[in-house]
């Protein structure tokens, strides 16, 4: 059975938006390793960069299966597959944030 238009253009939109959340995260590491040695901790500036890059990764790599099984979840009128990663890339950019905050505290 064919799923209401609507909810498929919002899986779709939500696909998108993980993209859009990729490409974010990775201009955010780019943009931290780019930042000078003698601002911040060269081993936490590249630590930091690691991290949202990574972030970056699993957001883009994990955005076409997520469309897919909810795709399928539609379509067979099943329950929608739960948010596996919500969690991980909440406390992942939290962490990035709050030592990116005591680095700038600390270099001030």
């Amino acid at each position: 059975m064919e799923p209401d238009p609507r909810f498929t253009l919002a899986n779709e939109r939500t696909f998108l938006t993980w993209l859009s959340t990729a490409l974010a995260l990775c201009a955010g590491g780019v943009a931290m390793a780019a930042v000078p040695a003698d601002v911040f901790v060269p081993w936490i500036r590249t630590g930091l960069a690691v991290i949202l890059v990574t972030l970056s990764a699993l957001a883009a790599g994990m955005a076409y299966p997520r469309w897919r099984n909810i795709q399928r979840a539609l379509r067979r009128q099943e329950p929608l597959p739960p948010p596996a990663l919500a969690s991980v890339f909440g406390y992942g950019v939290a962490v990035v944030a709050v030592l990116a905050l005591v680095l700038i505290i600390l270099s001030a």
